[in-house]
């Protein structure tokens, strides 16, 4: 059997190859680096704060709750005052994404309701963190309370009726439509009626708006509570009035919903009242989430 002539030219070939994978000379076995000095791409953004969520129900003390519904210790009977403190759980599908709670009660003055609610956000888009994809439903709830124009001296934390979102240079952010919020008209000029109880709180502002509510009481943003937060207030022809407070803690957005619809026909709540009472709770609940 005859062997198969041996070609040189491929013992050349052969080393060619060899060399250029070990590398040139001049650099000391090195290959070159084609990607040197340039970046490599961007970290990932980081997960929110909060990986679950308390229990709505539970996160209100009755302490709060004796302050916010009156009614709740004019219960007779035991069994039905602790149904009553122990509130009714909103429907939710993932507890630790979202948990709600309910409680209401009736006294001879008035009927108050008392909602709160927890939502954690998770961005499920690898370029937004969760604490920008919260912001944007932060952004959109914001949005749809139609704050007023904050005027001077009204204790607005900005100019702007929409914080920017965390980290980013633009002055505003775009809602998410993820956030879906009940579009609550400001209480501004919304009730057509003046509220005597709330001009008359003895309010350091002297310039009521034109519905007599002192303008530091009017719907506007917050400055000292949670990341970012506003306060809504309105009443209605009834006279039931309707204090929302809504704050965001890193990716979680707290939602608290407090009514009061008084017996006496021609009685108005106070506005003043209720949002102390409203702000307070709030701060209760900011602080446990941290």
């Amino acid at each position: 059997m005859q062997r198969k002539a041996y070609v040189p030219g491929a013992a050349v070939l052969l080393a060619a190859l060899l060399a250029a994978c070990t590398g040139g000379s001049g650099s000391g076995g090195r290959a070159a680096d084609p990607k040197a000095g340039s970046s490599t791409s961007a970290a990932a953004p980081q997960p929110g704060k909060y990986r679950t969520l308390a229990d709505a129900c539970s996160a209100v003390s009755h302490d709060t709750l004796d302050a916010l519904l009156p009614g709740l210790t004019r219960i007779a009977d035991e069994e039905q005052r602790d149904r009553a403190y122990q509130g009714e759980a909103a429907l939710t599908y993932n507890n630790d994404r979202r948990s709600g709670c309910r409680w209401k009660a009736e006294s001879p003055d008035a009927t108050d309701h008392l909602f709160v609610d927890f939502e954690r956000v998770v961005s499920y888009d690898n370029s937004v963190s969760d604490d920008n994809a919260a912001h944007q439903v932060y952004a959109t709830k914001e949005l749809a309370a139609n704050l007023p124009e904050p005027s001077a001296g009204s204790g607005s934390s900005s100019g702007s009726p929409v914080s920017p979102a965390p980290g980013s240079s633009s002055g505003s952010a775009s809602p998410s439509s993820a956030g879906s919020a009940s579009a609550s008209p400001s209480a501004a000029g919304a009730s057509g009626s003046p509220n005597p109880s709330a001009s008359a709180s003895g309010s350091p502002s002297g310039s009521p708006s034109v519905t007599g509510t002192p303008a530091d009481l009017q719907p506007r943003t917050l400055d000292d509570l949670g990341d970012e937060a506003f306060i809504d207030d309105e009443l209605s022809t009834a006279q039931q009035r309707t204090v929302t407070v809504v704050f965001r803690t890193s990716n979680v957005i707290v939602t608290i919903e407090y009514d009061e619809q008084p017996a006496a026909p021609g009685t108005t709540p106070s506005s003043k009242d209720m949002q102390d009472k409203a702000r307070k709770l709030a701060g209760q609940l900011a602080g446990s989430l941290g």
